[in-house]
């Protein structure tokens, strides 16, 4: 692996070999999403528990502070909305030239996987990663499912991180599935990050499902709504930021919750 690769990859995974990610790259696709209308003040209160930011270049650019700012991954794929017909007609919508001039961390791009566009959206990943290889950038690609979600089982996912990870991801994001994550984790050759998906109906599933993904393997978490759209964010976040690097338990991360959210 190239020094550049190390040096960006260092920053996005921590040294304890885990990661918080958090998304707010929604509007690409869903416009002006619940409690993320105005991205900076959403995110500003939440930045200090987070590894790392995943966002599109227009919001990066009029929402996020260059000075001191966390690490970004840059939003690339994208060209649908949800009034379309399929959300998995996508095409890589950023130049290399932009994402070297942004100085991102990393680049983002999503895979739909059994869909009528899988030769489409594997073919922007691998020529991501030709272009993006070059300058030692790495690449995260994202197990999308657009709107069938019934897809998130663990042979599906197992398929998807692992036709990812052969096309040259240097890490996957993939939602958790209660059966046989450890099988999706154990069949993908690069590190897997947890997607957060819909909105959960409390905090306490979301540590569920967050504590158990990384007891069977996977290194972090790239979790948008489940975080910002929580009438708690901040005390959410932190109860996760607890699960994913302090190995705190359901019960630990509970009273974290329960804590934050009452100062």
């Amino acid at each position: 692996m190239d020094w550049g690769i190390k040096n960006r990859l260092s920053k996005l995974i921590q040294p304890d070999g885990h990661c918080f990610f958090m998304p707010i790259d929604h509007g690409y696709f869903q416009g002006p999403t619940r409690c993320l209308e105005k991205p900076a003040q959403t995110i500003k209160p939440l930045l200090a528990y987070c590894d790392a930011l995943f966002v599109t270049r227009g919001v990066l650019r009029s929402a996020i502070e260059p000075v001191n700012s966390k690490p970004i991954i840059l939003r690339v794929s994208g060209g649908t909305s949800m009034v379309g017909k399929d959300l998995a007609n996508e095409e890589i919508t950023t130049s290399i030239e932009e994402i070297i001039r942004l100085n991102v961390a990393a680049v983002g791009v999503s895979i739909f996987v059994g869909s009528d566009y899988e030769k489409q959206t594997l073919l922007n990943l691998a020529r991501l990663v030709n272009q993006c290889e070059n300058y030692g950038i790495p690449v995260m690609a994202v197990t999308a499912v657009g709107k069938e979600l019934e897809k998130r089982d663990a042979r599906y996912l197992a398929l998807s991180c692992r036709i990812a990870a052969e096309l040259g991801a240097r890490v996957v994001k993939t939602y958790w599935c209660e059966k046989d994550f450890d099988k999706v984790v154990a069949g993908c050759p690069v590190p897997v990050v947890i997607a957060g998906g819909p909105k959960c109906e409390s905090e306490v599933d979301v540590f569920k499902f967050v504590y158990d993904g990384i007891e069977k393997g996977a290194i972090g978490i790239n979790l948008g709504r489940n975080v910002w759209q929580s009438a708690h964010p901040e005390a959410v976040a932190a109860a996760l930021q607890a699960i994913v690097h302090g190995k705190a338990n359901l019960k630990k991360a509970e009273s974290i919750f329960n804590e934050t959210k009452n100062k």
